[in-house]
């Protein structure tokens, strides 16, 4: 079983990588997100799950292990195949997931290409009680306010950022913004995307 790898980018595509581990080139399914996120020659760290097929070995990756975890629930899932779950996974975070199966809401997931609506409640019934992810999991220092540095976040997330960076700088600008400013969604926003534009030019120049 591979469990994680670690090395060079040496091909990036919408939806997957090629990540060289001592010299071997690993073909590794990821979500668009993170692809977005990763340029030839980055250094990659995935989280892994090696699906075994009869006529094919298919390599998953995501950045976190909470991803991780997420996406083999979701595989447990009747009628919820490794593609499926990964499109999941592309389309939603890992708490607005958590979210909507603690919600017993399966809009969201009906909203994902290849999830019917038979399949998004399956994933909601399936699911309830076993994500070891709790709703709106993203760091304490982005509590104030409710919902509003949640969907700062997801916004960010949406715009290409990964959930880790777009938490801790939704956190580190909530802590020094006006009580006015933590309490808008677009205030938090447009703050944040201030702090983030120069180091997000940085990353994906080119």
């Amino acid at each position: 079983m591979i469990s994680s790898l670690h090395g060079a980018a040496a091909h990036v595509a919408d939806d997957s990588l090629v990540v060289v581990v001592g010299g071997v080139g690993f073909s590794v399914a990821v979500t668009a997100q993170f692809a977005r996120t990763v340029h030839l020659g980055d250094d990659v760290h995935l989280h892994t799950n090696l699906i075994v097929r009869e006529d094919a070995l298919s390599l998953y990756g995501f950045e976190t292990r909470e991803e991780l975890t997420v996406f083999t629930q979701l595989i447990s899932v009747t009628g919820v195949g490794p593609k499926s779950a990964l499109g999941v996974l592309s389309s939603l975070t890992v708490p607005q997931i958590a979210q909507a199966v603690a919600d017993d809401d399966d809009a969201p997931f009906r909203r994902v290409s290849g999830i019917g609506p038979k399949t998004a409640k399956l994933i909601v019934v399936q699911l309830a009680g076993k994500l070891a992810v709790q709703p709106a999991s993203t760091p304490a220092a982005v509590a104030p306010h409710g919902q509003v540095p949640v969907q700062v976040t997801q916004a960010l997330v949406g715009l290409g950022w990964t959930e880790r960076t777009a938490a801790e700088a939704v956190a580190s600008v909530a802590e020094n913004a006006s009580e006015a400013d933590r309490a808008s969604v677009q205030a938090l926003l447009r703050l944040t995307l201030a702090m983030l534009g120069p180091a997000r030019k940085e990353s994906v120049g080119g």
